[in-house]
């Protein structure tokens, strides 16, 4: 196993409030989703919604993955004034939110 070098992940595991909606859940992820456009440290962003049949989500339905090239961009990203102006509209429409940063570990066969 080996840990990949540079890279981190940044995953939000997010349940909307149930009062939210959609056309304004749409819009919140497009808003998320324009970040990779506007804040260089974000190399890439990915989001869906939970599939899962086990049922083990615990109320999350919306999972947000960005892509930096080191923590330094994390930490770049988060106090970037478009991140911060986001953060002060998406936050609030949310119930309940996980953010968990790591560097994945690459499994060679």
């Amino acid at each position: 196993m080996e840990e990949a070098k540079g890279v981190v992940k940044h995953i939000l595991l997010a349940k909307f409030k149930d009062e939210i909606p959609p056309e304004k859940i749409e819009e919140l992820i497009k808003g998320y989703a324009n970040l990779v456009n506007l804040i260089h440290p974000m190399k890439a962003f990915h989001w869906g919604k939970d599939v899962s049949i086990e049922n083990l989500h615990q109320g999350f339905t919306h999972v947000f993955e960005s892509t930096f090239e080191s923590t330094e961009g994390i930490a770049e990203y988060i106090a970037h004034p478009a991140h911060v102006e986001f953060a002060n509209l998406f936050l609030p429409s949310l119930d309940k939110v996980i953010v968990f940063d790591y560097k994945p570990t690459v499994v060679r066969c």
